[in-house]
This record gives C-alpha cells, sequence and structure tokens, in this order.
C-alpha cells in the first residue's frame, strides 16, 4: 500500500460498562435479524477533503438510509442507525449503539481519499496493523476523537499518535472474525461481479469501531471521491442505488449462510413436557461464562438457540434452556454436551435466587 494513501478508516471506543451488583438481562428477539448501519463523519466532521465539491458525511449518510430502506421492507430484520441526520456523533458512541441493541452486524460506510486519482472499493474487518503505512491511515482517522470534549477522559490516554496504544488493542473480534470476513467477501464480490467496480480487495486495519462490536462488523470504502469520475458516481443517484442495493443483497446472503443446518437444531428435547415438574423451580444449564458480553444468538453458541445471559458483578454467564422439569433440563445439558459444551452444568432457581442443586433435587425429587 502506498504509504500516502489516506484510505478512510474509522476507530472508536465504547464506554465503560456500569458494574451491577447482579442484572438478568432478557434474552432478545431471536427472530429478529439486527443491524445496525453506521453513516461515517457527520456534523463538524465532513470527512477527507476533495476539490471536486463532494462531502463524505453526506454520501455515507444517503447510502445508509437506502440501504436502511430496503431492509426494512423484509420480515425479520431490524435495522439500527447510528446517525440518520447530519449531526457530529462521537466515536465512541456508535460501537456503543449496536451494542446496547445485541446486534447481529455492524456495519459502517464510507468514502476513500487519496492524493492521486485512485479507485476502487474495500472492505475491511478487524485486524492490526502489519506495517508504517497502515499505521499513518488509522492515525489520521484517530486525530478525529480531538474534535470531542473530553477525550482526554473519554479515550482512557489513548494517543492518536502513537503506535504503542494501537498495538495494545486486545482482538475482542477474533471471535467474529471469520463471520466478518465472510461478510466482507459477499459485500466485495457483489460491487464487484454486479457493478464492475475495482476490487481493492478485503482488508484488515486497528479500528477501535470494530474491536469494540461484539458482533460481526465491517466497514466499506465505497470508492475515492478524490476521484473525479469515482466521485461523481458517488455522488449521483444511480450510484447510491447501485451501492445500497449491492450491500442489501451482500445482508441479505450472509444472512441465508447462518441459517442452522438440521444437526444443530433443537430437535430431541421437547421443552413442552409437564413432566416432574418442581414447584417454584427453574432448572438452567450453564454453557460458557466470562467477561466478554456475548449477544445471544445461535451463531455465537454452535446453534444453540434457548440461551440466555446473565450478569453477576464482572462476569456474564450463558444458559441454555430454562424449566422446571429436571428431567428435561438434564436432556438439555446432554445437547449441550453434543455441541461441545462438554464442561456444561445444571444450576436451579428458586424464586429468582440460585440454590443449590443437590439441596432441589434430595428435597423434591426423591
Amino acid at each position: 500500500m502506498n504509504p500516502y494513501m489516506k484510505t478512510k478508516q474509522f476507530i472508536y471506543l465504547v464506554p465503560l460498562l456500569c458494574l451491577c451488583w447482579m442484572s438478568f438481562e432478557a434474552q432478545e428477539d431471536s427472530s429478529n435479524f439486527i443491524v445496525v448501519l453506521d453513516a461515517g463523519h457527520g456534523g463538524k466532521d465532513p470527512g477527507r477533503p476533495t476539490n471536486y465539491g463532494y462531502k463524505e458525511k453526506d454520501i455515507a449518510l444517503d447510502i445508509v438510509l437506502r440501504v436502511g430502506k430496503n431492509l426494512e421492507n423484509l420480515p425479520g430484520i431490524k435495522v439500527v442507525y447510528t446517525r440518520t441526520t447530519d449531526v457530529f456523533l462521537e466515536l465512541r458512541e456508535r460501537a456503543a449503539i449496536a451494542n446496547r441493541t445485541d446486534a447481529d452486524l455492524f456495519i459502517s460506510v464510507h468514502c476513500n481519499a487519496h492524493h492521486s486519482q485512485a479507485y476502487g472499493t474495500e472492505t475491511y474487518v478487524l485486524g492490526l496493523h502489519r506495517n508504517d503505512s497502515n499505521f499513518r491511515v488509522a492515525q489520521q482517522e484517530n486525530e478525529v476523537i480531538f474534535l470531542e470534549d473530553n477525550y482526554e477522559k473519554n479515550y482512557e490516554g489513548f494517543d492518536p499518535n502513537s503506535p504503542e496504544s494501537m498495538i495494545g488493542l486486545t482482538l475482542m473480534q477474533e471471535d467474529y472474525l471469520d463471520q466478518s470476513i465472510l461478510l466482507a467477501r459477499y459485500i466485495q464480490d457483489d460491487f464487484t461481479n454486479r457493478l464492475q467496480r475495482k476490487n481493492r480487495g478485503v482488508k484488515q486495519a486497528g479500528f477501535w469501531v470494530l474491536h469494540n462490536t461484539y458482533m460481526p462488523s465491517v466497514l466499506i470504502e465505497t470508492g475515492f471521491i478524490t476521484n473525479r469520475s469515482e466521485g461523481d458516481y458517488l455522488n449521483s443517484s444511480v450510484g447510491k442505488r447501485q451501492i445500497s442495493k449491492s450491500i442489501t443483497d451482500a445482508v441479505l446472503k450472509y444472512k441465508s449462510s447462518l441459517k442452522p443446518s438440521s444437526d444443530v437444531t433443537n430437535s430431541t428435547t421437547d421443552i413442552s413436557d409437564t413432566a416432574n415438574l418442581v414447584e417454584n423451580i427453574t432448572f438452567k444449564v450453564q454453557i460458557a461464562a466470562g467477561k466478554k458480553r456475548l449477544a445471544a444468538k445461535p451463531y455465537n453458541f454452535k446453534g444453540l438457540k434457548e440461551v440466555m445471559r446473565e450478569k453477576v458483578g464482572k462476569v456474564y454467564r450463558y444458559f441454555y434452556g430454562q424449566t422446571s422439569s429436571y428431567e428435561i433440563i438434564k436432556k438439555l445439558r446432554a445437547e449441550a454436551v453434543s455441541k461441545g459444551y462438554s464442561s456444561a452444568f445444571i444450576v436451579a432457581y428458586k424464586n429468582g435466587l440460585k440454590v443449590p442443586l443437590d439441596d432441589v433435587v434430595n428435597s423434591s425429587l426423591n
């Protein structure tokens, strides 16, 4: 990559989650596939300058609104926008919006800029910069945090000019990298095969916005507004319509790829069975625990559908299924083990409070 490339890349920070003594978070409606659409820049941040009068913030917003309209017309899809008007949005808030909604996808839309007549599309997923030019690219976009009030506090000492700050990013998105790459490829393929755009490839860079979202996430560079021909196309109604259609089709193709096959659906247990119910007791199968807040979606849990999330202090616990039948919960545990959760175990709650499983089994089932 040219060391002076001014490819647009955004880095954001998610605010710290407040610590609660305990909060049980209801499982989201798994029938909705939630897509968060992020129009880059906005308000006092217009994006990279161009000599042709194009404004990146306006083009990105127009494309995002068109993608959203396309998706909102389809059943089972919910669209959330980081912005719908020309407003300045703090970088750290963009990923936070996606996380608060337990989104299935996060898509950030931008335009490229360069001192030459470079052209073409590229889509980014998370990855630490691998050379000096990648660092300089990210460095340019990191500096937008200086437009924000209280950036020293909000970004906790992050220095856009320091390579150490970038290296310090931990790869939280590693869990979603394969899925992010898959979506990025679908986007680039549609741009190339249907729209005949120059394919600059699927790339990786160290974006905080991608690092801090806990779902598959991509950043799309729709073209170069500093290229006269491509800038004209991006700024036209035809160009915006075609680009938004390609992104829409890629999202739908990705969504279809997530449909679980018959061997990962919960088909062996009838959880409506009322046999051996224990009064005032709810059994659950704990399958995982950790500090990472994951969306309770089947693709995060090897196809298991009945997954719920509970937070105790700094730790999130993930449970598969809930029932008052001890026989059913044993079957659910067996299913979890068969999907790879070999350490899954049964827990019991009485009137909402956790109680020793042995006490319940000994007193109620004997």
